[in-house]
């Protein structure tokens, strides 16, 4: 009678099967892996075969994706119980009396954290590992899990419902470290204390670095280490991702992943029946790994735990009390005297920031950044600079923030990023590789020190966030919400899209009366009847009363146009001072004589507000 692989593992090192996706797309296959349990069995079958053959002691299920969220891209998110039973089969089929079967069941969320909600997963997970382990899967292998947070709720879910062995793996971006900051020392000590029977690390990383991260790994207590390494980094050819295979070389890896404490070495991306034959052939006659002295000794990341920044002039306006923020785009050509002239009288105006949107309307400009500095050196007005999730990937905005912080540009306002489909080059790519609360949240673990991939960069940012706020919606309590949400991701304080209807302010005071974070109201002077019908009809967030719009069509005249447009303006402006202490002046297509009159409208406002409350002694 075979034993089970808790008391195999005690007494010889077990090699594991290597990638199902890898060798069915090397066989021309590119669509829902895990549909093929059912259309092409046989080939599935096949990959079992090949890997067993090749000296797997374990094989994993067909079933990495087999689970409501992702099989929902194909519209198959029906088919989870059916997928699932039919791999167990097929490996079960496949396996000899010595092999163990265990259902794989891979994680979700990877640098978009929140893309699913945990409650999803959790639900989508049980359903994946009921129908696996009723099938008769020997035990649970949970891989690829970026998330922490994710890994720790399904392993919880899993020890609640099987006594069966169950292998934990996370992933890595960087050796030695998750994406959260936590060493892959802590983490597998975690796992092992919520019950998994066999921990480890998979995909991402090769031998040389997946090695490398072992370094530091002492043996576990109770669990045993395993490791699925990838086949090599990838290479991009011809739109198509290949991986080197060089068998002796994982042959001779095999060893130092011996000499490492794993007791269970498969493969991951890239991996073949190839480099599974090399690891078997790397091992024999090896015996475990009894014992292991850790030498090198973990970096340690110096972070700072609040991610708040002490250096923040702008942001102590904010705190302090009334500030006006002016909009000023940067320009889209490369005559700047006009700009530096509307930045230079709008800090004489009173402004308390320039704030400039990052490429508005989806259109190049002028680097907000690079202007930024120079308003920075040049001017004693702080600069505040938008970033949106639209223009740059996952490596450029790092690299971005990384410079803003180099530059000293510690403020930014977070935004999503018009389509680019509405800009002047509408077949451009819109990234979006995460969204604007990902982004705060990606700014705030800068705050801490830690990079994305959780490295330490030696240092921490000192960024202050702001974040946008859309108020002109039907559904004002959700937008709220959305601003509860953003809070809790790090957000500092709130600028809104401009608003043109003086109750919508008022009642976006009673809404968001729970928000603890100071809020700016959005006023944008308009420039004519036309400029009010575009941005009423044509340019998402924005709405105008009826009103409004009547009172610019009936306007004669550019001098009458202004008159009235700044007369709505400052209609809005009292009410905005009534209920909140921060305005957020939006200078229209350049024409900053307009933002520089409100300005001082403001300021004289203020002066008359300041006289009321010390006549009444009250301190607003």
């Amino acid at each position: 009678m075979r034993q089970s692989i808790r008391e195999e593992l005690k007494k010889r090192i077990l090699i594991g099967d290597g990638a199902m996706g890898t060798l069915l797309y090397s066989y021309g296959i590119d669509r829902c892996f895990e549909e093929l349990n059912v259309s092409q069995a046989e080939e599935v079958r096949h990959v079992h075969e090949a890997y067993i053959n090749a000296g797997a002691d374990v094989i994993q299920t067909n079933t990495y994706g087999a689970n409501q969220v992702k099989l929902a891209r194909y519209g198959l998110e029906h088919e989870v119980g059916r997928f699932n039973r039919a791999a167990v089969q097929l490996a079960k089929q496949a396996a000899t009396a010595e092999t163990y079967v265990f259902g794989t069941i891979g994680g979700i969320r990877g640098f978009q954290k929140q893309s699913v909600e945990i409650k999803e997963i959790c639900s989508g997970f049980r359903e994946q590992a009921d129908a696996l382990l009723n099938e008769g899967a020997d035990g649970l292998l949970l891989e690829t899990y970026y998330d922490f947070d994710e890994l720790r709720e399904v392993l919880q879910i899993a020890r609640k419902i099987t006594d069966l062995p169950i292998i934990a793996h996370v992933s890595m971006q960087e050796p030695g470290v998750l994406l959260s900051g936590m060493s892959l020392s802590d983490a597998l000590t975690q796992l092992e204390a919520l019950g998994a029977d066999i921990v480890g690390t998979n995909c991402r990383l090769g031998p040389f670095h997946m090695i490398e991260a072992l370094r530091d790994i002492p043996l576990p207590k109770k669990a045993f280490l395993s490791a699925y390494p990838n086949s090599s980094l990838p290479d991009y050819r011809e739109g198509k991702l290949h991986y080197e295979n060089e068998p002796e070389y994982f042959k001779k890896y095999a060893v130092d992943f011996r000499n490492e404490g794993v007791r269970l070495l498969g493969g991951c991306c890239g991996t073949t029946p190839v480099q599974i034959q090399a690891f078997k052939q790397g091992i024999l006659e090896l015996e475990p790994l009894e014992s292991k002295v850790v030498t090198v000794q973990p970096e340690v990341i110096k972070v700072n735990k609040s991610g708040a920044n002490t250096e923040s002039p702008l942001y102590e306006k904010v705190l302090q009390g009334r500030s006006v923020f002016v909009e000023f785009d940067t320009p889209r050509h490369l005559n700047t005297a006009g700009f530096f002239r509307g930045v230079k009288a709008l800090e004489e105006a009173g402004a308390d920031a320039i704030t400039m949107a990052d490429n508005s309307l989806a259109s190049p400009r002028i680097s907000n950044a690079a202007i930024g500095k120079l308003i920075k050196d040049r001017f004693q007005i702080p600069p505040l600079v938008h970033l949106t999730c639209r223009d740059r990937n996952l490596i450029g905005l790092q690299s971005h923030l990384l410079g803003l912080h180099v530059l000293g540009l510690h403020d930014l306002l977070i935004v999503t990023g018009d389509p680019t489909k509405i800009g002047d080059f509408p077949g451009a790519t819109s990234v979006y590789d995460v969204s604007s609360m990902e982004l705060i949240k990606l700014v705030k673990q800068f705050n801490r020190g830690i990079s994305y991939s959780g490295k330490s960069l030696k240092q921490p940012t000192q960024f202050r966030v702001a974040a946008a706020f859309n108020p002109n919606v039907r559904n004002l309590d959700r937008a709220v919400q959305r601003l509860e949400r953003k809070v809790e991701c790090g957000a500092d304080y709130f600028i809104s899209q401009p608003v043109f209807d003086k109750e919508r302010i008022i009642e976006i005071s009673e809404a968001a009366r729970t928000i603890t974070a100071p809020i700016y109201i959005g006023i944008m002077p308009l420039t004519s009847a036309r400029n009010a019908e575009f941005l009423h009809n044509e340019v998402p967030g924005i709405r105008l009363p009826d009103e409004v719009r009547a009172r610019m069509a009936a306007a004669q005249g550019k001098e009458e146009v202004r008159a009235i447009s700044l007369d709505i303006c400052r209609e809005l402006i009292d009410t905005a001072m009534e209920h909140f202490r921060g305005i957020y002046l939006i200078t229209p297509m350049g024409h900053y004589s307009m933002s520089v009159e409100l300005l001082k409208y403001i300021k004289e406002k203020e002066q008359e507000l300041a006289v009321q409350e010390n006549n009444a002694g009250v301190i607003f």
